[in-house]
């Protein structure tokens, strides 16, 4: 496979990032609006999904339905998988390739609630967007909204399309927030059997309730 065919994979739609689908091209026409600039575009694209979609953990679920880019955009409230599939699916409607990637994380800063919920601070597969800017990939996790952020006194994860923005360490107080335990890698649409293994497997108990 010849560089550019390798790197047009990154381009086309696919199940979960749909891309091609009328919903998203106007999601992306409304917000880029007439920026020409590629990567100023995915800034706006970055910060509207970051913010614009508030990360909701009672939203997690296993319908396929949950996970493709069009159905994400109206949604009240996702989380981290959902919303870098929708980013994925945004950026290549401008032409940046995307992919996604995934990797368990521990999250020291998980509530009372999640934590009887899952029975671990263990977060697995973990979703988050990687683009390909300026000759680099660079990755890019717009999931959690900076409204959540401040109730946890956690700087939101800003983005400048050049350096990699993945978690945040720390919180201002300087406490452990998040760390990464096992990465994934990366991927051209959403693995979504490996996807359940990885939830099944970490949450037995839960699997059972999950939609």
């Amino acid at each position: 496979m010849s560089e550019i065919e390798s790197m047009s994979q990154y381009l086309k739609p696919t199940e979960f990032i749909n891309s091609d689908n009328v919903r998203v091209i106007t999601f992306v026409n409304d917000v880029v609006g007439i920026e020409k600039d590629k990567k100023n575009a995915i800034l706006r694209l970055f910060y509207k999904i970051r913010d614009g979609i508030p990360y909701h953990f009672d939203s997690m679920g296993i319908k396929k339905e949950l996970f493709i880019a069009s159905n994400v955009i109206d949604a009240e409230g996702s989380f981290c998988i959902p919303k870098a599939v929708l980013f994925a699916s945004a950026a290549r409607v401008i032409g940046v390739p995307s992919r996604l990637g995934f990797a368990d994380v521990k999250n020291h800063l998980a509530t009372a609630k999640v934590l009887e919920k899952l029975k671990t601070d263990l977060f697995v597969f973990h979703g988050y967007t990687e683009l390909f800017i300026n000759e680099k990939w660079v990755k890019a996790t717009p999931a959690f909204n900076k409204e959540l952020c401040k109730k946890f006194n956690v700087k939101p994860l800003d983005f400048d399309g050049e350096n990699d923005s993945v978690f945040q360490e720390y919180t201002e107080s300087g406490d452990k927030y998040m760390n990464y335990i096992m990465d994934h890698g990366s991927f051209t649409d959403l693995p979504f059997e490996l996807m359940i293994t990885s939830f099944k497997k970490a949450y037995p108990h839960l699997y059972a309730e999950l939609k």
